[in-house]
């Protein structure tokens, strides 16, 4: 029977750059692209290019054998009336910002039509899930195996943190928006310091965002 060591780690992201660039964006990004501008691109995106930096959370387990896979296929799970389902994005390495919001919407809006192809569903190498959407800070999301890593993306809100001016160097307080996310790993093949800097990597690109969107 195949297990896992499952273990959690939480890093908080300080989505203030992006929420005020959404904002200010949005209805010029619908109106080109025909596509309502998501926070979930910018979470997927983010998480691509970690990947590629930390490849092994793009492997799978299949009984003793530890396989590596080049191409990222990225679930991204929906809630509909009935439970969850997992419309997976193949070769999301290869799209830009937009082409993963055109994804993400397209197989969003297909699931929960019910027009999904059942190799859509499947051969997913890493998975993306929001719990954050009921309202939950964050969740403990369980591995979809023979996959080895799952992210958590909180609910997004706005938090008092302590900020420190560069120019006084004083402490000060300030309203900004927040994310929790999890990652869900197997400790069998993932170090807790592997998934930790996984995790700061997506931290930093989310934080210091310079994309185009698109």
């Amino acid at each position: 029977k195949h297990t896992s060591a499952h273990v959690h780690t939480v890093f908080e992201v300080d989505m203030t750059r992006i929420a005020q660039l959404r904002e200010r964006e949005k209805a010029g990004f619908e109106q080109r692209n025909g596509s309502r501008l998501t926070f979930m691109p910018f979470f997927a995106r983010a998480a691509v290019n970690a990947i590629k930096q930390f490849p092994i959370l793009n492997a799978s387990v299949e009984g003793e054998t530890l396989h590596y896979h080049r191409e990222i296929h990225l679930g991204i799970a929906v809630a509909l009336d009935w439970g969850l389902i997992v419309p997976v994005i193949k070769n999301s390495e290869e799209r830009n910002f937009l082409g993963l919001q055109r994804a993400i919407t397209d197989l969003g809006e297909r699931a929960r039509t019910k027009k999904l192809m059942p190799d859509e569903v499947q051969g997913g190498t890493f998975t993306i899930t929001n719990p954050g959407s009921f309202g939950a800070l964050f969740g403990t999301p369980i591995i979809m195996q023979p996959q080895v890593a799952i992210l958590g993306v909180g609910g997004i809100h706005k938090a008092p943190v302590v900020v420190n001016d560069a120019t006084t160097g004083a402490d000060g307080i300030a309203v900004r928006s927040i994310v929790q996310l999890s990652l869900g790993f197997d400790h069998r093949v993932i170090d807790g310091a592997v998934a930790d800097q996984f995790m700061a990597l997506v931290k930093k690109g989310l934080e210091s965002w310079s994309e185009d969107l698109g």
